[in-house]
């Protein structure tokens, strides 16, 4: 058995949570993990930037225009059932993913056309003219659903019926809010594929849930769970001492990540009217002492971000080159001329937890704006107080917002931090129902449409996207545009910077800190390939239980 609490979750998945086997819908708290059930049209490698191979597909045929793509579907792909995976279940899937899927992954599926099955092995799926070229990457990697299981079922329900899959495990034992376990599939069609080989090497894969990360800890101390990924820096410098890291029971590693590492931050939510002032999200900026915090919350374990673009060449440096100029030329006049010359870079403190000098610029900033001090209190030109709520749904990072409001009540601005159970706190999110929250979110080497969910004005307005901030500029739009349009990787980076620009000139966020590395925790029952993919943790995939360790292990009690 592979068991840890999950590090990662996409669409409508929760790392606190579960109520719903459903992961692909707006609806519920999806269960992590439900992506190992399903099959798709083909699989990404993890050790290059964007390529995929075949899987339920045999093969792909590309037109020359590249609007038309022609997958040949395996004869022996099955669901679990035992009935064939046909191109009429890949249409089926497609059709409905688009019409009733999470709105993220409808907006990433804007330039799909349609998709109809030729026959029982051919499915024939078009895009539109200048469709990102991630466009197809993404819609191949899709889950593959049994048309037949939803004839008599509501796609976009929430449900803890176990979905009919045709992946390498399907669902096993299950609490919903406690765990969730996968059995891998004896028999499974897609076990010898080259895709395929060397992965799914565990007999069961288990998530383990916890509402706080220091009773996760202890859980993981405990061997309740084998594997932890560290994401919190205290407990990493100050608890990894217990008896079985000493004896060597538990291994602990840092190993690198070479992924862009992107933006984490507070978000800042424009869409509300006393976030509309620029200068006001700037002395938000200026009044959070990231020194202080690295320095005496998080052990010096972090670097600032400065990008969304983190840890990559596609972030923007010094004054834009010929290239980038001539992407921002036409904008000249509507953008700020700090766009022209170095890119924003957050303040550097003091480190005193309370930087006189960056509170007097965040005071003149509030002061521009037209947010005057009264009685003690700051206030816009109504007379009205302003007051921000922080919002989050779990406890580990109260420790890092308090000196931060304490900050803003210096300024007098009145701030709090509302903690909420990880249900309210998602469907706040998704109706976009805050003002300030906190979120991590990253692209691949080669970002295409996905920049649209994050940074595009029509995701603004779509509940449950992933813009959190509202942005919505027709510079970035055009940028955007500029960069899934690029023909050459030299052109795409060029677009990235100069988007990256004119995104750091909007102060939307109050940036956090990265790290380029992964922090490991395991319990010594496992073995794994020499070399790790170079843009995956490549866990639990390519690893497997050892049982010469295990033994071992029991035996040192």
């Amino acid at each position: 058995m592979f068991s840890q609490v999950g590090p990662e979750r996409q669409y409508n998945q929760s790392f606190l949570t579960f109520n719903s086997l459903n992961s692909y819908i707006l609806k519920g708290d999806g269960a992590q993990g439900m992506e190992l059930t399903f099959a798709s049209l083909m699989a990404r490698a993890a050790d290059e930037p964007d390529a995929v191979y075949g899987l339920a597909a045999r093969a792909v045929r590309i037109s020359p225009d590249r609007r038309t793509y022609k997958f040949l579907l395996r004869e022996a792909a099955r669901f679990h059932d035992g009935s064939p995976l046909t191109a009429h279940d890949a249409a089926f899937s497609l059709t409905t993913l688009k019409a009733k899927g999470h709105p993220i992954i409808r907006q990433f599926l804007r330039d799909f056309e349609g998709a109809q099955a030729a026959d029982a092995a051919t499915l024939v799926v078009r895009f539109a003219d200048k469709r990102a070229r991630d466009v197809p990457l993404f819609l191949a990697t899709l889950p593959i659903f049994s048309r037949a299981y939803y004839a008599g079922r509501t796609f976009d329900e929430t449900s803890l019926e176990v979905p009919l899959g045709s992946g390498p495990y399907k669902v096993g034992r299950f609490e919903p809010g406690r765990f969730i376990e996968y059995e891998r599939v004896a028999d499974w069609w897609g076990a010898e594929l080259p895709v395929a080989r060397g992965h799914n090497n565990f007999d069961v894969v288990r998530f383990e849930y916890y509402r706080d990360r220091d009773v996760a800890f202890e859980g993981f101390t405990a061997k309740n769970y084998l594997f932890r990924e560290e994401f919190t820096s205290r407990i990493w410098a100050t608890r990894y001492d217990f008896p079985a890291i000493r004896d060597g029971r538990v291994k602990r590693e840092v190993m690198p990540d070479d992924t862009p590492s992107g933006a984490q931050g507070w978000f800042i939510n424009t869409r509300r009217e006393k976030f509309k002032d620029s200068r006001l999200r700037e002395a938000l900026i200026d009044a959070f002492d990231f020194e202080w915090t690295n320095k005496t919350i998080m052990y010096g374990s972090y670097e600032r971000t400065h990008s969304v673009f983190q840890n990559s060449d596609m972030m923007a440096a010094g004054k834009p080159g010929p290239e980038e100029l001539a992407l921002l030329e036409p904008f000249r006049g509507t953008l700020p001329e700090e766009v022209f010359g170095e890119p924003f870079v957050p303040p550097v403190s003091d480190g005193s937890g309370q930087d006189r000098s960056l509170l007097r610029k965040a005071n003149q900033l509030l002061q521009q704006a037209g947010l005057a001090v009264k009685g003690g209190k700051r206030v816009n030109a109504r007379g009205e107080p302003i007051a921000i709520e922080f919002l989050i749904d779990e406890p580990g990072l109260e420790p890092h917002h308090m000196p931060f409001i304490k900050n803003l009540g210096v300024l007098g601005i009145e701030a709090t931090l509302r903690l909420v159970d990880p249900v309210q706190y998602r469907a706040r999110v998704d109706q976009f129902d805050f003002d300030i929250t906190v979120e991590r979110f990253s692209f691949s080497t080669t970002p295409g449409d996905s920049l649209r969910s994050y940074l595009s004005s029509a995701a603004a307005t779509l509940k449950g996207s992933q813009n959190l901030a509202g942005i919505a500029d027709p510079v970035i739009d055009a940028l955007i545009d500029k960069i899934i349009g690029a023909d050459t990787r030299a052109a795409m980076v060029s677009a990235c910077r100069a988007l990256d620009r004119v995104i750091r000139c909007g102060r939307y966020w109050i940036p956090h800190w990265y790290k380029p590395t992964h922090w490991y925790t395991y319990w010594d029952v496992f073995a794994r390939p020499a070399a790790n993919p170079r843009y995956a943790r490549g866990v639990p995939e390519t690893w497997w239980y050892d049982r010469g360790k295990a033994a071992k292990l029991e035996r040192a009690g």
